[in-house]
């Protein structure tokens, strides 16, 4: 039955373009079909354009069994839950229950709305407009989902004031907990077919047993993880512990207004809550001036560069405040649920900041994230013993977890056959594995430039010769240019290289330049799709992290990728020298078994941004010169698409000028 849906006249080729037979999207769908019948773990690596989505849809949905789908961010949860598997249970005629599953900082908490207004700490005057229409839009939602506020920015501050947290959540004895969206998700998700989830809410669970998987998922037989590539950071970011200042900073406010509100004159709230904040203020002086976002190794009694005594001691003066604030929050748990659960979240806290004053756990390691705020973090290497135990739980006797049904799939997994990069630090190693490739034809759509006269990487020059280039691509083809770098510094300085260099262009030739940072994540996104829609010229969008991978612009808004540098990973991330460390001491080489594939990976995934259908053309330009020029570079080059060469300046110009010929610019 898999193979009729996908044959050319088969049950959905009348039904939509993305229905018809693909080179590859069979055989992944057969594959996955097997596993569903025969339980066990299937990895599949699907090149770009398989259409790995129905691949493991259409076997799913079929088999009839609950099914459990998790994919990497809370957008391509929408689009799949409203797009991709309406559509496809339509054409197929099922009668499947959908139900879609976040965590709870994507609902809105109707208690904490209603406390948000009397906040004190509520900010700026425009967060009064912006609550007025949320609580407007909260009497008419059935679903609480913020997602369905588009105007509603994701870096607001406002977020946290109407979402709860497993910490200030108050559970059964909250006023609302009847109508709470967060339990009405849940109990959509154990009534449903087919859930849709995202990694970040399956590992939370995992960490804590608190997003309802644990009841969701002993009833599931085929769980498939999308873009499983990002598993393995997402997971080692829920297994270890974290406590950071900020954390400190909302208790304290969470306790001032609710002591101020139910109980004011009962306990001295300001005198707890002022020992709290001074605490959390001097355990981030205690680091000194810490150049921001830097990552503090902590190995011995305190982190690397900190004096000992000066940390202790904001620690334990940390630990006292916590402590004291549980001792107050007792004395008036009676008056209000949210006294109970604030008395559980200050001895919590205090448990947390015990924790680190303790030695850091085997096969783990610890540092300090340095930012306005301070992040204590102890994370561990990998989450291989947390899959291999507690997800495919290899040790069990029961007979439904023998039989369960584990896809693993993204468009990049590794760069080698067996995927060692994924499966390694995933515990699936004694996995079945399939690559699918891609079946565009990349060395007619796509070439690779390399400039060989160029400055080093390290150059202080660099990031400005990357934005001449880019720029001098973007004026001819008006925009349609993404450029890619792998620090924010340089996405700084290429962003205004850019700018300068492109001031001089016609009006109707200029591209607009974007940089990640100066506005949402989704508008910049948006607009860059728009490209040169009504007359208007293109745009340059400058970007870093999350651009690399999830950005998805088909078509003539995106023809040239400018990637800045080869993306190892920073030799001076204590994670990173971690796993190295680890590697040594097995005698393997840290730098072609670890820091490799993660750049080939990537690198791969910044590369996939250019191609993303059959009609697409572009131009891919790396611009470091190692690629060329080291031996490591061939095994790079042999990880990206198989897209024709340009060995020289006058290649790339003649290509990009191709590309404005071609679409009539």
């Amino acid at each position: 039955m898999v193979a009729e849906v996908f044959a050319e006249g088969g049950a959905l080729s009348h039904a939509a373009d993305e229905f018809r037979e693909r080179h590859g999207q069979t055989q992944m769908a057969l594959a996955v079909a097997r596993t569903i019948d025969d339980g066990g773990v299937l990895v599949v690596e699907a090149g770009t354009g398989v259409g790995k989505t129905f691949s493991y849809l259409v076997p799913a949905l079929l088999s009839g069994e609950r099914v459990l789908l998790s994919t990497a961010t809370k957008t391509l949860q929408d689009q799949l839950f409203g797009r991709d598997l309406p559509r496809l249970v339509d054409a197929l005629k099922l009668p499947v229950r959908m139900a879609l599953l976040k965590g709870r900082g994507s609902y809105l908490c109707q208690h904490r709305l209603g406390q948000a207004r009397h906040d004190a700490s509520l900010p700026e005057r425009g967060s009064l407009r912006t609550l007025a229409k949320i609580e407007q839009w909260a009497t008419a939602t059935r679903t609480g989902d913020l997602a369905e506020l588009p105007g509603l920015d994701e870096r607001s501050p406002l977020l946290p004031l109407i979402t709860s947290t497993r910490e200030n959540c108050l559970g059964a004895q909250c006023p609302q907990f009847k109508p709470c969206h967060v339990n009405a998700a849940r109990r959509e998700a154990l009534a449903a077919d087919v859930v849709v989830i995202n990694h970040h809410l399956f590992f939370a669970d995992l960490a804590v047993r608190e997003s309802g998987m644990a009841e969701l998922l002993p009833s599931v037989r085929v769980v498939v993880f999308d873009e499983a590539h990002q598993l393995n950071e997402t997971g080692v970011q829920f297994l270890g512990v974290q406590m950071g200042s900020g954390q400190a900073l909302d208790f304290a406010r969470d306790v001032l207004a609710a002591g101020l509100q139910h109980a004011r004159g009962l306990v001295d709230w300001t005198s707890l809550v002022a020992a709290v904040e001074r605490a959390a203020r001097e355990l981030r002086m205690s680091v000194g001036q810490q150049w921001p976002g830097a990552k503090l190794r902590w190995a011995g009694p305190a982190p690397e560069g900190v004096p000992q005594a000066p940390w202790q001691d904001a620690l334990d003066e940390l630990q006292q405040a916590f402590e004291d604030a549980a001792e107050g929050l007792a004395t008036v748990s009676e008056i209000s649920p949210d006294f109970v659960r604030l008395h559980e979240r200050a001895q919590q806290l205090a448990a947390r900041v015990d924790r680190f004053a303790q030695p850091c756990a085997l096969g783990s390691v610890r540092w300090v994230d340095v930012g306005s705020q301070l992040r204590l973090v102890e994370s561990p290497l990998d989450i291989a013993e947390a899959v291999r135990k507690r997800v495919l739980k290899k040790d069990s006797e029961d007979a439904e977890d023998r039989g369960r049904a584990w896809v693993f799939t993204s468009a990049t997994l590794g760069d080698d056959p067996q995927l060692r990069w994924f499966t390694e630090p995933c515990g699936l190693t004694d996995a079945e594995v399939l690559r699918v490739q891609s079946p565009f034809d990349y060395a007619r759509q796509a070439a690779l430039y390399v400039p060989r006269d160029f400055p080093k990487p390290n150059d202080p020059a660099h990031s400005a010769r990357v934005a001449a280039l880019a720029a001098r691509g973007a004026a001819v083809l008006g925009g349609r240019t993404l450029v890619l770098t792998t620090t924010l510094r340089a996405l700084r300085t290429v962003g205004d290289e850019m700018r300068r260099r492109l001031e001089g262009e016609p009006p109707d030739r200029r591209p607009e330049v974007l940089v990640q940072g100066e506005l949402p994540k989704r508008v910049l996104m948006d607009r860059f799709r728009e490209g040169a829609s009504g007359g208007r010229a293109g745009c340059v969008l400058v970007a870093s992290a999350s651009f690399w991978e999830g950005f998805d612009a088909p078509g003539d808004a995106l023809q040239l990728v400018v990637i800045d540098k080869l993306p190892f990973p920073p030799p001076n991330d204590p994670l990173v020298e971690a796993r190295s460390q680890r590697l040594e001491a097995q005698g393997r080489n840290a730098f072609g078994d670890y820091s490799l594939p993660e750049a080939a990976v990537a690198l791969k995934q910044g590369a996939g941004r250019l191609i993303r259908r059959e009609s697409d053309r572009g131009v891919l330009a790396i611009c470091d010169t190692r690629l060329a020029v080291m031996g490591y570079g061939r095994r790079l080059v042999a990880a990206l698409p198989p897209m024709r060469r340009l060995e020289g300046e006058a290649d790339f110009d003649a290509a990009v000028a191709e590309l404005r010929t071609g679409d009539g610019a």
